[in-house]
């Protein structure tokens, strides 16, 4: 330190453990202020600026960089609006490296003769991957007058988030679920999915909420047997403004049939392997309440 108590720019970097080209830098970013000039003109600082030094260098440490580092010096309570935003950051870089990592092996450890189509298959989805076209999938087939939250209560239901930690069977599986969904024959009449009524002749916002209700209890281990397909069949039942009874039950085995088609047969197919352990999956509920039906029916017709 010099007789006026200050330090040049050698000391305070090697107080700090930093190269001078380091402090240089950094002053003349504005992030370390000097004290003053010596008579030769040459930069000097005060103690307070080993502290401010060593504040810089652990943000940077944590890889902020230098315009958020300025932030965080300007505005104390910045500190964790920074940090949050760089933790999402690394979250995402994670998801994309664990992606990518699951990606390599489903390469590596298929058949010889397999691997072409399957670099084509995730060379076609992000890493990690957005639901954005099965979203716009299910949006094409949801009936146009589904209010808003409807809408998003069945997306929520339908549409699998891509795994954390996905493993390469289901990296695998969510490819050609992209593929399925993107595939341009999913628009023509033959492959489309069709509606789960015939369009103009019920209404939807009832029976989708009452599909949902149906779907809890046929998850519920404490559900009541039978209680859930009762719900299932008065769903579309208040929807057509139909009465249950035992006729109308047979005509809905029908008008289900024409809604199990083989694109959302193989999208569950594809989808379920996808979705949390333990999260009820809707396409599975919805076979096993309409294979009750059939039973149900087939029974009666005895």
């Amino acid at each position: 330190m010099e007789s006026d108590g200050l330090w040049s720019i050698g000391d305070l970097a090697e107080r700090a453990g930093v190269t001078v080209k380091t402090v240089r830098f950094y002053s003349d970013r504005g992030l370390l202020p000097e004290a003053g000039r010596s008579s030769g003109g040459h930069r000097r600082y005060g103690p307070e600026a080993l502290g401010r030094l060593r504040l810089i260098r652990s943000l940077r440490a944590l890889d902020l960089p230098v315009p958020e580092v300025e932030r965080v010096l300007d505005r104390d309570e910045a500190l964790e609006e920074v940090v949050a935003g760089q933790l999402r950051d690394v979250t995402s870089q994670l998801a994309a490296l664990r992606w990518r990592e699951a990606s390599l092996r489903l390469v590596r450890d298929c058949a010889a003769g397999e691997r072409a189509e399957r670099l084509r298959l995730v060379g076609a989805v992000g890493m990690p991957p957005d639901t954005t076209a099965l979203v716009r999938f299910w949006r094409r087939t949801l009936p146009v007058r589904l209010p808003a939250r409807t809408v998003s209560a069945v997306l929520d239901s339908v549409v699998p988030l891509p795994p954390r930690e996905p493993s390469p069977a289901q990296v695998l599986a969510f490819a050609r679920l992209h593929e399925l969904v993107t595939d341009p024959r999913v628009d023509r009449p033959e492959f489309r999915p069709a509606p789960p009524l015939p369009d103009g002749e019920y209404r939807p916002e009832v029976l989708y909420e009452g599909l949902a209700e149906a779907y809890a209890l046929a998850a519920s281990s404490t559900a009541v047997r039978g209680e859930a397909l009762d719900c299932f069949v008065a769903a579309y039942a208040l929807a057509l403004g139909a009465p249950d009874t035992p006729a109308f039950r047979r005509r809905l085995l029908g008008l289900l049939a024409r809604n199990d088609g083989p694109v959302i047969q193989r999208y569950w197919k594809l989808a379920t392997g996808l979705f949390a352990p333990g999260e009820p999956v809707l396409g599975a509920l919805h076979h096993h309440l309409s294979v009750a039906l059939h039973a149900q029916v087939e029974a009666r017709a005895v």
